[in-house]
């Protein structure tokens, strides 16, 4: 997953402006107590850091991948 898919993913999840609020402040203990921005920052992988915000907020499986291409054919999880 590239950068820029997580930012698609986090606007068709949870909303333009809402996603966005929850990247820059929400701190994750997945992420060892950082935000999913500061870890992308540091250089996490995108996939981990997606995967990180999700279980957070619980979100199902089945509407994490969004509309369009990832809900087709997910990327495995690691």
């Amino acid at each position: 997953m590239r950068e820029s898919d997580f930012w698609q993913l986090v606007d068709e999840v949870f909303g333009r402006a809402y996603g966005r609020v929850l990247a820059r402040e929400q701190v994750l203990p997945a992420l060892d107590g950082r935000t999913p921005v500061a870890a992308l920052e540091d250089g996490d992988e995108p996939r981990d850091v997606w995967h990180a915000l999700c279980d957070a907020l619980d979100v199902p499986d089945a509407e994490r991948w969004g509309t369009d291409k990832y809900r087709q054919a997910p990327p495995p999880r690691r």
